[in-house]
């Protein structure tokens, strides 16, 4: 994962809201939720929650299925992974590297 991608996936989880939308997703799991049921769980209204969905679909945290005339959203399991993968990866690397210089 790149910095830049990496930016852009923890930009989309910044807002309150957008955090609100994505912990739903994740609790549903992999059969997701469609637009209302999403609503139902956040109480963000109609054209808000479009909004805040376009741009987690954009940075690749949520994936959005169109199932006859609905449209299911889901969590990017694996772009999560990756996100806290890449922000975990250099833990303790500087406590690490202290012991080493004093050892």
């Amino acid at each position: 994962m790149t910095w830049e991608e990496a930016a852009t996936g923890f930009a989309a989880m910044g807002s309150e809201a957008r955090l609100q939308v994505l912990r739903a997703l994740i609790r549903a799991g992999e059969p997701g939720l469609s637009v209302g049921d999403i609503q139902d769980r956040t109480g963000i209204a109609p054209s808000t929650l479009a909004h805040h969905l376009k741009f987690l679909a954009g940075a690749g945290v949520v994936v959005q299925e169109r199932v006859g005339r609905a449209v299911i959203n889901r969590a990017n399991f694996e772009q999560l992974q990756q996100l806290a993968g890449f922000i975990l990866s250099e833990c303790c690397a500087e406590e690490v590297r202290e012991a080493a210089n004093n050892g």
